[in-house]
């Protein structure tokens, strides 16, 4: 695993997503390329869906899923004031889904994601494409498709930020800012 000592580059991040991107699309010719498609969870996993699909040149656009409804904390933590609904421009039935987001933690947003997402139908498969997973699972759940494993304390957060040049960048935060 990378050290969480310093933040992964712009150019890292790029780099991360090529070769997520040339993983996927080897897999994808392997099997049916055609009934393939992207959903981002939100916010950050949009993103970086969105950079794959820029990658992968794929027919369909980006979908994506917001999971405020299915979070196991939602009692507690209640709705974020900004919720956006799913978007799901496709349909899912028998389609090869590559589920995309960008920080795996606990597995929990995954989870949610997975329930939002059999809300919409019931694809023929779904992977999983994280840009950086920092370990520390509660939930059974592994990654397809990674960008890179970095070591993080228990008390920071990873953070992708995009800026206005749409380049995707890596912060670390004090747990519970975010």
């Amino acid at each position: 695993m990378k050290s969480a000592a310093r933040k992964l580059s712009a150019t890292e991040i790029d780099a991360a997503l090529d070769e997520m991107a040339t993983k996927i699309d080897v897999a994808l010719r392997a099997g049916d390329r055609e009934n393939a498609v992207l959903i981002g969870i939100r916010t950050g996993g949009v993103w970086v869906a969105e950079q794959l699909h820029r990658r992968l040149k794929l027919g369909e656009t980006v979908g994506s899923l917001n999971i405020a409804y299915h979070r196991d904390d939602f009692a507690r933590k209640g709705l974020h004031p900004t919720v956006e609904a799913s978007d799901l421009p496709f349909d899912i039935d028998e389609r090869h889904v590559v589920l995309v987001d960008d920080i795996l933690y606990t597995g929990r947003t995954v989870r949610a994601a997975l329930n939002e997402l059999f809300d919409y139908g019931r694809p023929a498969a779904v992977e999983l494409a994280v840009l950086i997973d920092r370990g520390g699972r509660e939930l059974p759940i592994e990654p397809t498709y990674c960008g890179a494993r970095i070591a993080v304390v228990s008390d920071r957060n990873v953070v992708l930020n995009r800026g206005d040049d749409g380049r995707l960048s890596l912060g670390l935060e004090p747990a519970g800012q975010t």
